[in-house]
């Protein structure tokens, strides 16, 4: 079991296989020049603790999960946290946020069961930029 606690970060966990998983990643980065969001991928050793420790298979990663001092937040739930805390223009995404997950999150797990075969993926987790690796939680 890991020590490290999120209670105090905001954490992402991604699939560190998947091209858009890895696109997303980036855009988060260019758009949190603070550097409030931290990333961890879910094949990583303490992705894998998290993962697990809420619920999802690591084996078979099919969701972001967002860790923050607020909760732990998946699918398109994580999605409009990840707004929110970047703050600006991006609250505008919380317009969704009053319907149901049964309405969001369905489209939010088309594109995960499609993001291999529509994005690609990598046979072992990317090498993340300097910019990654310097919000990159081991």
């Amino acid at each position: 079991m890991s020590s490290y606690d999120p209670s105090h970060d905001h954490l992402l966990l991604f699939d560190g296989v998947c091209h858009l998983c890895d696109a997303s990643v980036r855009f988060i980065l260019r758009r949190d020049p603070a550097g409030q969001i931290k990333f961890a991928p879910i094949q990583s050793a303490l992705g894998r603790e998290l993962y697990s420790r809420h619920g999802l298979d690591p084996e078979a990663p099919n969701t972001f999960l967002f860790l923050t001092p607020h909760g732990a937040f998946r699918a398109s739930d994580a999605a409009l946290e990840v707004a929110r805390t970047l703050g600006g223009l991006w609250k505008l995404a919380l317009i969704f946020k009053p319907l149901p997950r049964a309405l969001r999150d369905p489209l939010y797990f088309f594109i995960a069961r499609h993001r291999y075969r529509w994005f690609g993926q990598e046979e072992t987790c990317m090498m993340p930029t300097a910019a990654l690796k310097a919000r990159m939680v081991e």
